[in-house]
């Protein structure tokens, strides 16, 4: 067994589709901005994020046409440099809500939420910084 991807569902597809693309600097599959789904990969690694429209989902569960509240979701990402990344996605339109900080002595993290509220965690793991 292999984890393809962790999808989100989402209401305003195209804005959640541009803080993946545009913010985190993930990779689109397709290219499609107008949903209803798209899949997003690293720059390594073969898991994804994916993105599908909750009304779309809704045809198929009836309860997923509710309104979604609170927190949903996590989202981890693993970066080499934390504090080059931040940067990076702050430059791009980016909201840090924490971090980076040290979350342990093997770990720093900064956390933000993308457009629909998920929180999305960056860690960088310092046992592999060598």
């Amino acid at each position: 067994m292999e984890l393809a991807q962790v999808r989100l569902l989402v209401t305003d597809f195209a804005a959640c589709y541009r803080f993946c693309a545009d913010v985190l600097g993930l990779k689109p599959q397709s290219g499609a901005t107008g949903g209803p789904y798209e899949r997003f990969s690293p720059h390594t690694g073969s898991a994804g994020i994916a993105l599908q429209d909750r009304a779309m989902m809704a045809e198929v569960r009836a309860e997923l046409g509710d309104t979604a509240t609170g927190h949903r979701s996590l989202v981890v990402l693993r970066v080499d440099d934390l504090d080059a990344y931040c940067a990076e996605i702050a430059s791009r339109g980016a909201t840090l809500l924490h971090g980076p900080a040290p979350m342990t002595d093997r770990m720093r993290v900064a956390r933000l939420k993308d457009p629909e509220g998920n929180l999305v965690e960056l860690q960088e793991w310092l046992l592999l910084r060598g």
